[in-house]
């Protein structure tokens, strides 16, 4: 099935202060966007998986990148080379969401084996390759697949959703 993405971050900025006269003000922006065709190749992506998911207290969610997600259609997911990640935190959330560190084929290609990133409530991850970027964020199945995603602390849930998109070849 065809599929086309776009994958966008933007930060916009203002400062602002009294300067002479008047007040001076110093607008800021950094966005991009990468615009992917359908397909397996540079600048294209065929797989897509999007959820939003909730874990126990003091629980893990292990994500298989190769051969056990479902899309939305429900056909299963074997990505290879992941072309862009976006996780959120819910506003609402108690305890923090860690991602990275799964204890086997932990998906490195983006934190190495052992690195984390916590998402405090309300926050967000956005990682994007480039169009031109050939590797990507490679998958290797069944040694480094594993992407986990994991509660900080006890006594509530957590959610999160979660989007990615990626290529099988």
């Amino acid at each position: 099935m065809p599929l086309s993405s776009t994958l966008a971050v933007s930060a916009f900025t203002e400062l602002s202060g009294a300067q002479g006269l008047g007040t001076a003000r110093i607008p800021a922006g950094l966005s991009r966007a990468v615009t992917l065709a359908s397909g397996t190749g540079a600048g294209k992506a065929d797989r897509v998986f999007q959820a939003r998911r909730t874990i126990a207290a003091s629980g893990t969610d292990d994500l298989d990148l190769a051969g056990v997600l479902t899309d939305a259609l429900g056909a299963t997911i074997t990505f290879a080379r992941i072309k862009g990640l976006v996780i959120a935190a819910a506003v609402g959330n108690t305890n923090n969401v860690v991602v990275g560190n799964a204890t086997s084929n932990a998906w490195a290609s983006l934190l190495n084996a052992t690195g984390t990133l916590t998402l405090r409530p309300g926050a967000v991850l956005a990682a994007i390759a480039g169009a031109g970027d050939t590797a990507t964020y490679a998958v290797t199945g069944n040694t480094g697949d594993m992407l986990r995603i994991a509660n900080s602390g006890g006594g509530s849930t957590v959610t999160y959703d979660i989007c990615i998109v990626g290529a099988s070849a």
